[in-house]
């Protein structure tokens, strides 16, 4: 007779087909059934099934220590969550991103694979659960209320490492392309308006000081996250777990990730609030903003090429149109761009559903979940794409800059420590109605001798203070 494909489970709604194949069991199965909406899986997120695997390795250690669980059973689940943090049947996770249930699905996916596992390893067969039950084994001393968001926590914390690994890069990249551009003068810029000279080298430093200031805001929110509620169960009250399980396993779970997990002082306080997800999302978008002003720069300083700023060349990438020869679109700022929009739309939706949480439980976690990840995911490879497609290949046009610097009006600002404010905004007004340069206009109303104002123009002086002050010239004169 042929094998059945299937075996049968059942659980409180009543009997199911689960593929005889599967790890996973029943209720895994009615979340494939209920949901699919995102059509994003658990498994498309490594680090999700890996913190899981951490977090409930931890609670087995912790059930095992207080004597609980005894050594057979609690040395199987070990040895199943090891497997899974080395990468094995993460193609057992395939429950949808968006779900209802606050995480139950999750929780009971992992509680599943893990038993069924551990079965195995026991020498008995899948669906055995009289040998090592998902719920009572796996998840004892548990609830997916205190597993889930110690769950997600860890995973964020994961991604954050990466983040910020992509984000250094960027910054290295601009503190490179600074010092090879130290000697670049153009003219910057206030209001889209000719302000006053500087070189390429103090705007790349400062773009990468302005992102640096991210790694430290990024470190202080995600520190946030490393107060968990493991042992507070449904409610936060401790039901079900043996005394001194909730700070023993909050320092398992800190020795096996390297991570200073400390256990909440209230966890009916901590098992519904999200607001340390709230502040991290909020750095994320911080993050993005910066990110996407930068990148709206780019894009104005490499606009042209003939009819706009053209002061730097971005490395052309494609094609830039189906109908105009020769068109090539700043494509990577672009897709950065984009990248920051969907990051600041996450956290807004990260906000409401903060806010939705009600009494002792936040239900709308799995889609804070999803948003937090895919920030995280788009934000590290959009720098590591700008970085390596676009600010390592960027060159300046310097003789144009230089050209521009000179027949800019906006230099008198740098005679005004010589000839006085007013009479500098004569001469402005002077030279753009006439059409003259400000250089002409000062010589002809004798306002500096040449060589005062050669040396007050000269643009390199113009990056520096000034010792010379109006005050020794008649500012009516």
């Amino acid at each position: 007779m042929e094998e059945k494909n299937y075996r049968i489970e059942s659980d409180l709604l009543g009997e199911l087909k689960v593929p005889a194949a599967a790890y996973y069991g029943v209720q895994t199965q009615r979340a494939l059934n209920n949901y699919h909406i995102s059509r994003k899986r658990m498994r498309d997120y490594p680090d999700y099934v890996v913190a899981i695997a951490y977090v409930k390795l931890a609670a087995i250690q912790t059930n095992h220590a207080l004597g609980v669980i005894n050594d057979e059973i609690s040395g199987a689940i070990e040895q199943a969550c090891k497997e899974l943090i080395d990468g094995k049947l993460h193609d057992q996770f395939p429950v949808d991103m968006m779900q209802g249930g606050a995480g139950t699905s999750v929780n009971m996916n992992a509680n599943e694979v893990i038993a069924n596992r551990a079965l195995e390893i026991m020498g008995h067969k899948k669906g055995e659960y009289q040998y090592c039950y998902p719920n009572d084994h796996v998840n004892c001393g548990q609830s997916t209320n205190d597993v889930y968001p110690t769950t997600i926590r860890l995973a964020v914390i994961r991604l954050n490492k990466q983040l910020v690994a992509s984000l250094t890069g960027l910054i290295s990249s601009l503190r490179y392309k600074a010092d090879e551009f130290k000697e670049a003068i153009k003219m910057g810029r206030t209001q889209l308006q000719d302000a006053v000279p500087m070189t390429f080298g103090q705007e790349f430093n400062a773009y990468a000081d302005n992102l640096e200031e991210e790694l430290l805001n990024l470190e202080r929110n995600v520190k946030l996250l490393h107060e968990i509620n493991m042992g507070g169960t449904a409610i936060g009250t401790g039901l079900n777990a043996v005394p001194g399980f909730a700070k023993l396993c909050a320092a398992n779970l800190s020795r096996l990730t390297g991570e200073n997990f400390i256990s909440s002082p209230d966890l009916v306080e901590a098992t519904p609030d999200t607001g340390a997800y709230v502040s991290y999302s909020s750095a994320l978008k911080r993050l993005a903003v910066k990110l996407s002003k930068f990148c709206n720069d780019l894009r104005l300083m490499a606009s042209g090429p003939r009819c706009g700023l053209h002061e730097i060349n971005l490395p052309a990438m494609a094609p830039g149109s189906s109908i105009m020869p020769g068109k090539v679109n700043p494509v990577i700022p672009e897709v950065v761009n984009q990248t920051c929009f969907k990051v600041i739309g996450n956290d807004t939706t990260i906000t409401f559903a903060a806010e939705a949480g009600q009494l002792e439980l936040n239900v709308m976690e799995p889609v804070i979940t999803e948003c937090l990840f895919e920030s995280e995911i788009w934000l590290s490879n959009a720098l590591d794409t700008l970085t390596e497609k676009c600010v390592l290949g960027i060159t300046v046009n310097k003789e144009h800059c230089i050209d521009m610097v000179k027949h800019s009006i906006g230099i008198v600002t740098a005679l005004n420590p010589y000839i006085g404010y007013k009479n500098s905004t004569k001469v402005a007004k002077e030279a753009f109605d006439a059409g003259k340069s400000v250089y002409d206009v000062v010589l002809e109303k004798e306002l500096m001798t040449k060589e005062e104002l050669d040396n007050a123009l000269d643009p390199k002086n113009m990056l520096q203070g000034h010792k010379f002050s109006y005050k020794d010239r008649d500012p009516e004169k």
